[in-house]
């Protein structure tokens, strides 16, 4: 089976994607000729010409509403917003328009619409190119929000938001682009060293929506982790010795709620960990959910292990990230509650 980055498994899905349906459109700033900024999109424009991927202005709200007009039109245009952090002037058109259309229509009108963008930290971006925005859209009724951890699923969960009939936020971690993150390091050394690409089937294939994997088997303590942290929290695992059950979320809205409730009633114990900040993170709404459906099987308060409520801060990165340090501290003390 072929091995590929998430880089290639991405433009793979979008490649499979738009040979099987014409009315799949590619779209975003500099990816058409150039391939965009992180070449996801590279050999497209060539492939398929200036009407099926093509460049659009500076103007996340104009590329937004032009999808959104697209897609309740007939097309399936999958769009690129060039980082997470500059989705904002486009925020407006996602949650008033594109996620309320199906019902504010009476089904009339659907959005079958995929707005692709990069997210979190981990190139020394600074406060605008590194920011993890995903419970900005798991608020919002009417949305569907994805996070691959690999590029097998990257592939297979892009082609089923493409062919989703509703609109898809696909949140894509820029640490995984070139290869799975050694989560053993809590900072950038070699940190494509550890693990091998991602074995990636040709042609085409779906991942469901919706529904969540169990990367590591165990009886101890659940991890709910989605992105580059289901990396981390094997780090973690593996050096703190705990046998810990790590469930990647793939999926966060629709959330596969029996996956998480199924392993935290084993194990009795849940942290959860992601990047973004700790306060209304989406790390509180798992909280909350497992305390709600496992409360008389928990053995341990649930811990949360995130980044800091703070500006993202560039010089201390890697030190904002959950590593498997902190993650591991956060294991040891679940353990022994």
């Amino acid at each position: 089976m072929p091995r590929k980055t998430m880089i290639e498994a991405i433009r793979d899905a979008m490649d499979v994607s738009m040979g099987k349906d014409d009315n799949v459109v590619v779209f975003g700033e500099d990816v058409g000729y150039f391939g965009g900024v992180f070449r996801c999109t590279q050999g497209l424009q060539q492939k398929y010409g200036v009407t099926r991927c093509f460049d659009a202005p500076i103007s996340e709200l104009g590329i937004v509403g032009a999808a959104l007009g697209m897609a309740a039109y007939g097309l399936r245009p999958c769009v690129e917003v060039q980082f997470a952090d500059y989705v904002y002037p486009a925020y407006d058109q996602i949650v008033s328009e594109a996620a309320r259309i199906r019902y504010r229509s009476n089904g009339e009108f659907t959005c079958p619409m995929v707005i692709r963008m990069p997210t979190g930290g981990g190139i020394f971006g600074g406060q605008t190119h590194s920011q993890s925005p995903e419970a900005l859209f798991t608020h919002v009724s009417g949305l569907k929000v994805v996070v691959p951890s690999n590029p097998h699923d990257a592939k297979g969960l892009l082609i089923a938001s493409i062919e989703d009939p509703d609109p898809v936020i696909f949140l894509e971690p820029k640490r995984l682009y070139n290869g799975p993150f050694d989560g053993h390091h809590d900072r950038p050394v070699t940190p494509w060293s550890k693990h091998p690409l991602g074995e990636v089937p040709d042609g085409h294939y779906s991942t469901p929506l919706g529904k969540a994997e169990i990367r590591r088997q165990g009886a101890d303590v659940t991890i709910l982790a989605y992105g580059t942290m289901v990396y981390v929290a094997e780090a973690a695992a593996e050096e703190t010795g705990i046998d810990a059950e790590i469930i990647d979320l793939r999926t966060l809205l629709p959330l596969d709620l029996d996956a998480i409730v199924a392993s935290v009633r084993k194990t009795g114990r849940c942290v959860v960990v992601h990047e973004a900040t700790l306060t209304s993170g989406f790390g509180a709404e798992l909280a909350a959910l497992v305390q709600q459906h496992c409360f008389y099987e928990l053995e341990a308060p649930i811990a949360r292990v995130t980044g800091w409520d703070t500006p993202y801060p560039h010089a201390q990165e890697w030190d904002y990230f959950p590593g498997p340090a902190r993650v591991g501290q956060a294991l040891r003390e679940t353990m022994e509650a």
